[in-house]
């Protein structure tokens, strides 16, 4: 009665929100939960911690169409949760609360995965059990969450299958097309920050789930209920098949498929400095590389498996204090490259030896598009593409990836997609080009073909002549993808790619930074900055949201002297892509100035931030003078990005 005082006292204040008084009193109600955590929420209470019992409960974890994501430890972690040690940085038990991930978010939304993949499995005829696959990285929990999810995916009639530890996200997306899973999921929270994990599900392709799966998937995880949760606290294991090396074998292979070079000889001059930033990327791009004839040498802190990323503020290789370690080691040894990869390696950062000498850090956008002009030019060398190029051959990018990619696939004959942001929109454009050209093989030849068994090359000539040819992906969030055996970003194949590419350039004589400025010479100067906005919490989703609901219902006209000439709301407007596919609708704007640069506003899917991308244009015309051309678009660009983020946090306020 005392809590229960309490609790209204807080919400006749403001200081607890009424969802928040909801779903804790369930919480306390229910008489079927364990005893942590009613001393968990007891603990909480007692401390007047209301903003922290908000953030926890005014609302439950969304399971969006990819997944779900968010903290798994407190800002304010309990003795519980803590253990004996009271340490946060080493807790014992997942955060309580409706709004995080715990053993109760993590086993409802497998309860409502089964309970999809069962029926979509009825409705198309098929006796097949149910088959799950999971992978999950270092975070905290990961383990745990991997076994829990396993445990009652078999407990509920179906058969799962985990690694024998750590791995990859994309070794999971072509680990679920290999052992033709139905479904598949990663336990990550990608690169956000330590106190954080995710669950990511994938369907049979080996994407991630789009419509019309993923709303499906929503409505069924909403139907799961706290008591049916409870019967599968308990983990079960006898039943859970494992995955041993003989896995990685496989999707080693994998990589190598993306690969030109033959003559080790090519590679063993290229130095190499590779952190997995305490992750999983070390598996498989190390193996790789040293089967290449490239040197590598780790860095020792970071090389070690740690949930807590002792080493970094945050595990993300778009920090350039995440390469910091990385960056020493290589002017210690003289490499030419620094590589690193998130914790569960779907992202790439890499910093290039100039010059004159230094290591610098390229942008997820130059990489992406070294690796396209790169990744093109090998498949026509090796007759796989036309030398004129064909637009039955494609490249896909997201809105947000620089607009320089669009200029180098068209200037070698190729098709350019454009897609909302998030891999699982390439994604399921791989899964249409595949479909399409099963279909229509199957008119021309009257046999099935046995895709993933076809070798690269037979499979390309196929696909271009019954549909389209993907030839390479990314975004500009250091994500990319060479190959369509995998349906996510895939770092480790991209580690590879960048090392292949950087030996061959280094074996003309040239550096990787004289490489992207004769793109810039050829195509123009590309400058693309971002503005990244945090706002945590049940406040902070209020403010994300009135900045987003502004822009529509009192979009800006000019900042200073750049003035807008016009602007795509992706909510309302109609929008195809180049294959004539309608754009699903979102909140997401494009607002183009009258000068040629533009800028793109969204929310971010993965952690409580608003991103703004800016993009800017300098024809180069042949000069000589590259030097100061980015002088004058980054000055312009410095002054844009501040009048830009000033109008944001007005917006936040007060919503304009």
């Amino acid at each position: 009665m005392e809590l229960e005082t309490k609790l209204l006292d807080a919400v006749e204040t403001g200081d607890l929100f009424e969802s928040s008084f909801e779903n804790i009193q369930d919480w306390l109600k229910a008489d079927f939960l364990p005893s942590w955590v009613k001393e968990s929420i007891d603990e909480l209470i007692q401390a007047d911690a209301w903003e922290e019992l908000n953030d926890r409960f005014y609302k439950d974890l969304a399971f969006g169409t990819g997944g779900m994501r968010g903290r798994t430890i407190g800002r304010q972690p309990t003795s519980q949760e803590m253990g004996e040690g009271l340490d946060p940085r080493n807790p014992v038990q997942a955060a309580t609360g409706t709004n995080v991930l715990n053993d109760f978010t993590i086993i409802k939304a497998t309860i409502g995965l089964y309970r999809y993949v069962s029926e979509y499995l009825k409705r198309n005829n098929s006796i097949d059990i149910p088959r799950f696959i999971i992978a999950h990285d270092v975070r905290f929990f990961s383990r745990h969450f991997c076994e829990l999810s396993a445990s009652t995916w078999n407990h509920l009639g179906g058969q799962a299958l985990i690694f024998e530890g750590p791995r990859s996200t994309p070794q999971l997306s072509f680990s679920v097309r290999h052992y033709k899973a139905h479904c598949g999921a990663v336990i990550t929270a990608s690169h956000n920050p330590f106190h954080d994990n995710g669950f990511k599900v994938y369907f049979q392709d080996g994407a991630q789930v789009v419509s019309p799966h993923a709303e499906s998937i929503v409505e069924k995880v909403s139907e799961v209920d706290l008591k049916s949760v409870v019967p599968h606290l308990d983990k079960d294991l006898e039943a859970i098949k494992i995955l041993d090396v003989s896995a990685d074998a496989l999707y080693i292979q994998c990589i190598e498929g993306v690969l030109s070079i033959e003559d080790k000889s090519e590679a063993s001059d290229l130095k190499v400095v590779f952190s997995p930033i305490h992750g999983t990327g070390g598996i498989a791009s190390i193996p790789v590389l040293k089967e290449m004839g490239v040197s590598v040498f780790e860095v020792p802190e970071q090389s070690l498996m740690d949930s807590a990323f002792p080493t970094v503020a945050s595990p993300n290789p778009e920090n350039a204090s995440a390469l910091e370690m990385a960056i020493q080691e290589a002017n210690r040894v003289q490499a030419d490259v620094v590589i690193a990869t998130d914790p569960d390696a779907d992202r790439m950062g890499v910093a290039v030896r100039t010059n004159e000498g230094v290591m610098q850090l390229l942008t997820g956008n130059q990489i992406g598009s070294l690796l396209a002009e790169y990744r093109i030019q090998t498949l026509k060398e090796r007759s796989i593409l036309p030398e004129e190029g064909t637009d039955k051959a494609v490249l896909i990018k997201t809105f947000v990836t620089t607009p320089m990619q669009d200029a180098i696939a068209k200037s070698h004959g190729l098709k350019v997609i454009n897609t909302l942001t998030g891999f699982k929109w390439i994604g399921q454009k791989l899964a249409n080009y595949e479909q399409i050209m099963r279909t229509e093989y199957r008119k021309a030849e009257g046999i099935e073909i046995n895709y993933d068994a076809t070798d690269s090359m037979t499979r390309a000539e196929i696909l271009m002549d019954y549909s389209a040819y993907f030839v390479f992906g990314g975004e500009e969030s250091y994500g990319y993808l060479a190959q369509d055996a995998v349906r996510d970003k895939d770092a480790n194949a991209s580690v590879a790619l960048f090392c292949e590419m950087a030996a061959y350039y280094k074996s003309q004589n040239r550096s990787v930074i004289d490489a992207l400025d004769s793109l810039y010479l050829k195509h123009g100067y590309y400058n693309e900055q971002m503005i990244n906005l945090f706002y945590e919490g049940a406040a902070g989703a209020q403010k994300i949201s009135n900045i987003l609901n502004s822009y529509r219902s009192n979009p800006p006209e000019a900042f200073g002297e750049f003035k807008i000439a016009t602007i795509k709301d992706f909510g309302v407007d109609t929008i195809y892509d180049s294959d004539g596919d309608l754009i699903p609708k979102q909140d997401f704007f494009v607002l183009e100035f009258e000068n040629g640069f533009s800028y793109a506003v969204r929310g971010s899917g993965t952690e409580p931030k608003i991103k703004f991308y800016v993009f800017g244009f300098k024809a180069t015309n042949g000069t000589s003078n590259l030097t100061q051309i980015k002088e004058d678009s980054n000055a312009e660009m410095t002054m844009l990005k501040d009048l830009i983020e000033e109008d944001a946090h007005q917006r936040s306020m007060n919503g304009i």
